[in-house]
This record gives structure tokens, sequence and C-alpha cells, in this order.
């Protein structure tokens, strides 16, 4: 097996080995993805929520020429072998010097190990224990086996995690083995035990928590940088944070800045005044909203008056058919039931073609004897399509050109089904 190096020096940032092993794990278009086994590497595995590390394997071909392979990800295997990926095969044999991406494994040694310390923070002050982490691109989060946590809590967890980072705790890495963990889990100083048999690694950050892990972390709480809690939301295993640590605490800090100092250019307000200039915008914005209301409903009456007017009363029936391509649905639908509504003997058949699909809207005033949605309904049908509605309004979604050609059959239906005679006359 491969003898891991970061297991005693997570900071360790390039080391010499040996080709032991390499096999091809796919092909596609004629590329393969190899896999290479070392005697001994530096590079994590995915694992425990903590993602790979990347880098570059350098190594000296038989004519002198020196080769570079990138290390595009790191795996272990059932058997605990641990295999790094490239796209570069080397023969097994080869003496190689490999160096991690130094900035990607710094980040996650400071956000793993701000997780511990976050996770141990929930546990202590909340009773909330993390059952599962996730380190991000850009964030990392944990779940918490919680309900809703209020706000000033939050704020009081992330005060108490930077205080410990600014006391710059020391953090010791021990093995003991099961029995030796399973007592400590029992004396309560140990926080969780993996379910698995053999030596267990324990991450302690002093006088604090004591954790089995096998990811890479910081010497000293100090090294974190930073912890910042970004947000919180609802999940089914219970409540889940997102936080960032290290630089990440600064990047993340310098886009809020950046945004807020757009927002405030575009209110032309301070940052700290932002939140009441929001809240005046939604304020005038409501108002909008039913101002414009108003206004179309006094539209839509003035609108039906005038189609009124000019559509007679024809055979004891005034059927008012139009079509509208600069009218939203809504509008339409408005119109209708205000026209039938505001005078007799009238059935309104409206198209909104505004957009695609169309949609055709049958209305009728009180007096008249129509089940609007039985008469839609079954029109539709015939096209194979579905709609209907109410006895005094009723609506369905069809393409412009099924809407011309249903428009001028419902007229002569509609004229054909009201101007027989009624069993009661």
């Amino acid at each position: 097996m491969t003898d891991r190096l970061y297991y005693d020096d997570a900071f360790l940032k390039s080391f010499s080995a040996q080709v032991m092993d390499i096999r091809e794990a796919s092909r596609a278009n004629g590329v393969s993805i190899w896999q290479i086994a070392l005697d001994r590497s530096a590079f994590y595995p995915a694992s425990g929520g903590q993602p790979p590390d990347t880098g570059i394997f350098t190594a000296t071909s038989r004519n002198g020429a020196t080769l570079e392979i990138p290390i595009e990800g790191v795996e272990e295997d059932d058997q605990g072998e641990v295999w790094h990926f490239t796209r570069k095969p080397l023969l097994a044999g080869t003496a190689v010097q490999g160096s991690i991406d130094w900035p990607r494994r710094l980040d996650h040694i400071q956000q793993h190990s701000g997780q511990h310390l976050l996770s141990a923070v929930f546990a202590r002050q909340l009773d909330a224990q993390t059952v599962s982490f996730h380190l991000g691109e850009t964030a990392s989060t944990i779940d918490l086996s919680t309900g809703p946590i209020a706000h000033h809590t939050l704020e009081r967890v992330e005060r108490i995690a930077n205080e410990i980072i600014a006391e710059d705790r020391v953090v010791t890495i021990r093995t003991v083995d099961r029995r030796e963990a399973q007592a400590l889990l029992a004396e309560g100083r140990l926080r969780k035990l993996p379910e698995r048999d053999g030596n267990m690694r324990l991450v302690d950050i002093a006088d604090y928590d004591l954790n089995a892990c096998g990811g890479t972390h910081v010497r000293s709480t100090g090294q974190i940088g930073g912890l910042h809690i970004r947000s919180v939301e609802r999940v089914s295993r219970g409540t889940r944070v997102e936080f960032v640590c290290g630089q990440r605490a600064v990047v993340s800090a310098r886009h809020d800045f950046t945004l807020l100092h757009r927002a405030g250019l575009a209110l032309s307000v301070g940052r700290d005044d932002i939140p009441a200039a929001i809240e005046r915008l939604q304020s005038e914005a409501k108002s909008s909203v039913k101002e414009r209301q108003k206004l179309r409903e006094d539209l839509a009456g003035y609108h039906a008056v005038r189609l009124a007017v000019e559509e007679m009363i024809r055979d004891n029936l005034r059927l008012v058919r139009r079509v509208f391509t600069d009218r939203d649905r809504e509008y339409v639908r408005l119109l209708a039931s205000r026209l039938t509504a505001t005078v007799p003997q009238t059935v309104a058949l409206f198209i909104s073609a505004e957009s695609d699909p169309a949609r055709i809207f049958l209305a009728r005033s009180q007096d008249m004897q129509l089940h609007c949605g039985e008469v839609l309904r079954e029109a539709l049908a015939a096209y194979g399509l579905r709609g209907g509605g109410s006895s005094d309004l009723a609506q369905g979604d069809l393409t412009k050109e099924q809407a011309a050609e249903l428009s001028a059959k419902l007229t002569a239906d509609l004229r054909s089904l009201l101007a027989r005679p009624h069993p009661t006359e």
C-alpha cells in the first residue's frame, strides 16, 4: 500500500517516489485516462467530503528528457490503494518527483479544519451534531441534526469559532487503536467514532475538540484564518450551514462589499441606508401595482362600453367577437368579464394572440342560457385540446391558426344554438 505522507505532514508540498503500478482507467475518443500507484505519496485522495489534491509528477525519460505529468485527481480503491489520475502513462519502476498544487491544498486544509471547529462549536453550544460535510469549490457546508437556528445564535457560534481561531490553539494528530478510541468516546472526549476496525487517526484541537479524521489539517487554529457563516437553510436531514474560511472568507467579504457598493450607487444612498431604500422601493412598487390594476380595470370598463356600442343585438343576441394581438391574457379575460357583466343579451368570444399559444375566452351575460364551460370544452376537444370553466366564463389554449378557425366555427354554432326557441317558450 502507498505510504501516505500527508498523514504525518499536511504541509509537505513535494516528495520523491517510485511508480509501483499503472492501469488504464478509461478510454474515450482515442484518449486514455491512466491510474498510477506510487510507493509513497503526499497527494490526498477524495474522501470524507474533502476533494482530492491535484498537481504534477516530474520524471526523466530514457533519453534524458524531463516529463511533466499533470495529476487531475486522486482516489482510494476498496483495497485502500491510492491511485493518481493522469492522461500520460508511466512505466512501473519510474522515479518521479511529486508536486502538490499548494494553493488548492492550503485552501482545503483551512476549510476542513474550519469544519472541525465549527462542528465542535455547534455540538457544544446547541448539542447539534454534524451528520455530513461537503467542501465545494467556493463554499463548504455541514448538515446538522437540529431544527431552525436563530440569527443571534448563529452570530454567537461564529464569534466563538473566531475567538478560538484567534487564540491560535495547537492542533495535533495522533493514532490510537479502536479500543482506546472507544474508551475516549465513552468518556465523552471523542466527538464520534467511525464504524470501522483498526487504528484511528485523531485530530485534536487543544482543549476543545477531539475527532477521528483522515483528512489534512492545520497545525494551529490561527492557520484557519477566520471563519464566516454565509447562509442557513432547512434540509431533509435537519439544517444546512454554508461557511467559508481563510482566503475564501476574504474573497467572500470582498464580493459582498462590491455588491453593496454597486447597490448603493444604483440607489443613490450609502451602504448603511440600502435596507431602508429597498423597503421604500418595495412600498412604492406595491402602490404602483395597485394603481396599475385600478387603471386596467377602469380601462376594461370603458373598453367594454365601446364594444357594446359597436356590436348591435341581432336575433336577441349581441355576439362580440374580437382578436387582440396587443393585449395580454389577463386583460382580455377582464374585458370579457366586464363586457358581459355590463350589458345584457351578450356573449363575448375573445382571443388573446399576444403570445403563442393563443388563449380563447368565452363569456356570457347572466340572462343568456348558455354554459360556456361545456360549449368551449366540446369545441376544443374536436382539436384534441383541453379547456373549460364555469357557466359564465371559460378559456383554453390553442395555436393562433386553430384559434381563427375555432372562433369562426364557434360564432356560427353560438348563433344557431342561441337562436333556437327555449323549451319554456
